[in-house]
Parts: structure tokens; C-alpha cells; sequence
């Protein structure tokens, strides 16, 4: 099984990202080692999963995700913010 994610981050920024363990994923952003964006964009908190069958059809959302604006990312997810 293989999760999309969006963290919240403390700037009030979203990140996603792919993973096969969303709450190991989590510590490894706060701990420094997930990604170059959230080493400058301490995470905070995991606002919102995905489960997906293949590792393939969560890159393919992950990319959609990305492409949104961030307000669309708010709409779609209903994040208040």
C-alpha cells in the first residue's frame, strides 16, 4: 500500500509527498532527512492522506496535487488554515 500525503508545515506551507509509512515519513521531515523543502520548511503536522494501490498511481496524484494552486489545494482538501 502506498499513501500521498500533505503536511502542514510551520509557515503555514503544504508539502506532498509519497510513502509506503506516513507516520516514519513524518519523523524523517522533522528530523531533517526528507526532503530539501522541508529542511527550510520545519513540518508540522500530516493534514491529509491518500491510499493508493501502486506506487505508481501515487506519483500520478502526488504530480496532480502539486500542479494545484495553493488555494485549490485548500478548497480540495478542506483545510482551514
Amino acid at each position: 500500500m502506498w499513501y500521498l500525503y500533505i503536511l502542514l508545515c510551520e509557515d503555514q506551507s503544504l508539502y506532498a509527498g509519497i510513502t509506503r509509512d506516513p507516520q516514519l515519513r513524518l519523523l524523517k521531515h522533522k528530523d531533517g532527512k526528507g526532503g530539501a523543502y522541508t529542511r527550510s520548511h520545519k513540518p508540522v503536522k500530516i493534514v491529509y492522506l491518500e491510499r493508493h494501490i501502486s506506487k505508481s498511481s501515487a506519483l500520478k496524484r502526488e504530480l496532480e496535487i502539486k500542479a494545484l494552486k495553493r488555494t485549490e489545494k485548500i478548497k480540495i482538501l478542506k483545510l482551514q488554515l
